[in-house]
């Protein structure tokens, strides 16, 4: 039998607005998807119809309670057939990734 393969490791500096810089590293999964899909999204954000995934509100949770990475929620009205608010996330921080499996990459 084979042995699985490790999942790649991502180092990211996050640098709260008010406070010291430290380091979270995450493994490749939904959880590393988000935050990645944060950074991207800059002062946009996102919501999970401009950026589709199962379960954004359980992934900003691990990233603000696990990871205690910064992240704001906003809450926007909505039409539409079904009328009612729904949640986008922006980064409370600057975020830089610098590690991938310990190879620097800034």
């Amino acid at each position: 039998m084979t042995p699985a393969k490790s999942k790649t490791q991502y180092t990211y500096e996050i640098t709260p607005n008010a406070g010291t810089p430290f380091n979270v590293t995450l493994p490749e999964g939904r959880d590393q998807w988000a935050l990645s899909e944060l950074i991207k999204a800059r002062t946009i954000g996102c919501t999970s119809t401009t950026h589709p995934g199962p379960r954004w509100s359980g992934y900003v949770h691990k990233l603000r309670h696990v990871y205690h990475v910064p992240i704001e929620t906003k809450q926007e009205a909505h039409g539409g057939k079904f009328p009612g608010t729904h949640a986008r996330y922006l980064l409370a921080c600057d975020v830089e990734l610098v590690c991938v499996d310990g190879g620097v990459v800034r």
